[in-house]
Parts: C-alpha cells; sequence; structure tokens
C-alpha cells in the first residue's frame, strides 16, 4: 500500500495513544528548555528584548534538536508537524517569564 497522498489520509494513519504519548514529552521537553532558558536569562542579568531573543534561540534550538531526534519526518510522530515542534506555546512563554523575573530577582537584588 503506497503512502498516504492527503494531509487527511496521512493523520488517520497515526496510532493516537502513541501521538497522545509524542505530544506530552514534547510539551515537557518545550517547558523545561523555556524554564531554562528564563533561569539563563535571569542570571545573566539580560533585560528587555535580549531576554526575549534568548527564548527564541532556545525555542529554535530546542526545535531543530527535536527535528534532529524525528529523522527529519516530524509528521509522522506528531499531527501538527514541523509547526508543532516550533511553536512554544502560550504557557511556556508564560513559564519562561516567570522563571527569568524570579532568578533576575534572586541573582541581582542588591546591584
Amino acid at each position: 500500500m503506497s503512502a498516504a497522498a492527503t494531509p487527511e489520509a496521512a493523520a488517520q494513519l497515526l496510532f493516537p495513544p502513541n501521538v497522545q504519548y509524542n505530544n506530552s514529552r514534547l510539551y515537557t521537553v518545550k517547558f523545561l528548555s523555556s524554564c531554562f532558558a528564563g533561569a539563563v536569562a535571569g542570571v545573566l542579568g539580560l533585560e528587555n528584548t535580549l531576554g526575549f531573543a534568548l527564548f527564541i534561540f532556545s525555542t529554535l534550538l530546542t526545535s531543530s534538536c527535536l527535528y534532529l531526534k524525528c529523522k527529519g519526518r516530524p509528521a509522522k510522530f506528531v499531527s501538527g508537524g514541523w509547526w508543532e515542534l516550533v511553536n512554544p506555546g502560550q504557557e511556556n512563554i508564560f513559564s519562561f517569564v516567570l522563571v527569568w523575573t524570579l532568578f533576575y530577582g534572586i541573582v541581582h537584588v542588591y546591584d
């Protein structure tokens, strides 16, 4: 049987429990990456656009590592494909800002 011709047919080839597990692991990796990037931005004392540039850089680095882990075929493992890897998610942006301000306040309180 040949590969699916349309995206809808390709989505039907994915086994839902495996996709759910992959999405769960993807969310965990993105969350930890954004928290780690927030801690780095806070410790380094980055402010304004430099801090958000670090967040964008860490998101792209994480996405490229996950892309390599998927062997260049993310649509085979997650339903959103490449966009699902790159999308940081609103909750991860908030987690980044929270950890960023926390570590900035802890390290640079007497500056």
